[in-house]
């Protein structure tokens, strides 16, 4: 739901909506071509891949929100000097606003890559318009009357999965609920619909997911597109957290045709930290979505294709280059694969836990799971500076956090100034050399959580419904078990000397193959870490590169 604060296009109306001198759009000319439309003409369609950048050279635009409930909100009228774009401008995604033409309309139509194009040869230009469609996509978020609905009970765990996703992928979406809102009661008896269909999303395109997967709710989103089977990349990365995105944005900056592919949303663990205040250049902290984002939008600016959710689930090698077995069945080819795929947290063993996971246990800490238990007492399990995180963001929207260790002190796996923070919150009790013994609850309802401390034997019960759990990380290399990946005892991917090089680097056992960030055995578990193995990365993509250039020249 919309909320009552004003929104970023209001604070922020003229770096959202700039207006282009003569001159300035003179410059962009020769990336574009003249387009004249009639009053009532469609520039820009809900559902329907983005034009590019528009830029208005006379006449009047209407841009407008409209989602299946039949509203419409008005966003802005563009005039002379003025363009319709958006964040899927720069890919050519299917648009989330309506903009018409108001009056007759001449426009300049500046297609996706030559946008991106734009962005880097129009230095000064290309940062303005990319600050206004990061703008315009965050007012697009924060007004909640765009992107597919999803029609559910808001503590439903799959109405969570979905809203999750969407959230974790930057999309705008609305959650509405037919037990509590007469607009979305109505629009389930229009379309003849029981509470037992639920969750139900409708796309913009008015077609209907009953409780889809990520994957099959993306592809109506348009989020996806088929892999061009027949086209050679430079690198495929797989992952898009810090350190997959740190590779796509240097490789592709520097002129390397890349691929990303991610099995769920862009930022991995570090998209979901509530705050991260110990990296570089951001003195008062910055939450991993925000600083997560910006890779993103970077990459897409510098040209890289990312494809997510997409998933990888096999690597080999074909004749002299290597594939990417996709999971919906297509693959890629590449000359070089960098492994980015990072760790998951880890599920402890806590007797029904399964059962009340998706709704009441909770892998990462949002806003979305903050709103579900404002005002409750929660139980988080973990020690390092993701629980930490997490433990600092719940403690400003919940009554209490518990937070459960089995060491003695956060200070041996956790930042000091996490521990710090901590310390000061009265409303954070820690409880060292403590495990959980028990979940209970009605159904799949968790209502109680009990703990033992492991050296008194001392248990005790708390009415507790939400559970947050970061217990570790293994990494995520299943995918790569028949693909003759040298993998260490704890599946983590070999580099360098454990891989069998005569010198440290971040080239596995597989030669073109290289493994970056927190999949990496002996890696650093840090953001700053990851994004530097990114950018080292392509040092030793480029050198191999050349090494097949000079193979093909002689052969």
């Amino acid at each position: 739901m919309a909320s009552d604060r004003p929104s970023v296009l209001d604070n922020r109306r003229e770096q959202a909506f700039p207006i282009l001198t003569a001159e300035e759009i003179g410059r962009l000319r020769h990336f574009g071509e003249t387009h004249r439309y009639r009053p009532g003409d469609h520039l820009v369609e809900v559902g329907r891949p983005a034009a590019g950048l528009v830029i208005i050279l006379s006449g009047e635009v209407d841009a407008s929100q409209h989602d299946a409930l039949g509203h419409d909100e008005h966003i802005v009228t563009h005039t002379a000097g003025s363009f319709s774009a958006e964040l899927s401008s720069l890919s050519g995604a299917p648009a989330l606003v309506n903009a018409f033409a108001k009056t007759e309309v001449e426009a300049l139509v500046v297609p996706p890559e030559k946008l991106r194009s734009l962005m880097v040869e129009e230095a000064e230009l290309g940062e303005r318009i990319m600050r206004a469609l990061i703008l315009r996509r965050v007012g697009l978020l924060e007004s909640g009357h765009s992107g597919p609905i999803i029609l559910g009970d808001p503590g439903h765990g799959d109405v969570l999965r979905l809203g999750s996703f969407l959230d974790r992928n930057g999309h705008p979406h609305q959650i509405r609920d037919p037990g509590s809102d007469a607009d979305a009661r109505r629009l389930l008896e229009q379309l003849n619909l029981a509470a037992s269909d639920l969750p139900l999303v409708i796309c913009p395109t008015g077609q209907h997911l009953k409780n889809p997967s990520e994957d099959q709710l993306a592809r109506c989103l348009g989020m996806v597109r088929p892999i061009d089977e027949n086209k050679l990349y430079d690198v495929a990365i797989v992952g898009a957290g810090p350190a997959g995105l740190a590779a796509a944005v240097y490789a592709a900056s520097e002129g390397l045709d890349v691929l990303v592919l991610d099995c769920r949303a862009f930022g991995g663990q570090a998209g979901a930290s509530a705050r991260i205040e110990n990296y570089l250049g951001f003195p008062t902290g910055i939450t991993g979505m925000a600083l997560m984002a910006r890779a993103y939008n970077q990459a897409q600016k510098f040209g890289a294709e990312l494809h997510i959710p997409d998933e990888a689930v096999s690597l080999r090698r074909m004749d002299s280059h290597l594939a990417l077995d996709a999971k919906d069945g297509g693959h890629v080819r590449t000359r070089a694969v960098v492994i980015a795929t990072g760790a998951r947290y880890r599920r402890p063993i806590i007797p029904n836990l399964e059962t009340f996971e998706g709704a009441h246990v909770h892998y990462w800490a949002s806003a979305l799971e903050a709103k579900l238990c404002a005002g409750e007492e929660v139980a988080l399990v973990g020690a390092g500076n993701s629980a930490g995180q997490a433990a600092v963001f719940l403690a400003s929207k919940v009554k209490k956090v518990w937070l459960l260790m089995r060491g003695a002190a956060l200070g041996r796996t956790m930042s000091e100034y996490l521990v710090e923070r901590i310390s000061a919150q009265k409303n954070i009790a820690v409880m060292a050399h403590t495990e959980i013994v028990m979940l209970g609850g009605t159904g799949s309802k968790l209502e109680r959580v009990r703990w033992r401390n492991k050296q008194t034997d001392e248990e005790t019960e708390h009415a507790i419904r939400h559970l947050f759990l970061f217990c570790g990380a293994e990494p995520n290399t299943d995918w790569l078990r028949s693909s003759g990946v040298t993998l260490d005892k704890n599946r983590f991917v070999c580099t360098g000397l454990e891989a069998g090089e005569n010198h440290p680097s971040l080239l596995t056992s597989m030669d073109g193959v290289f493994a970056i960030g927190d999949v990496r055995s002996g890696s650093i578990k840090r953001v700053a870490a990851a994004v530097g193995e990114g950018a080292q990365v392509v040092a030793a993509i480029h050198a191999h590169l050349a090494k097949l250039d000079q193979g093909l020249a002689k052969s």
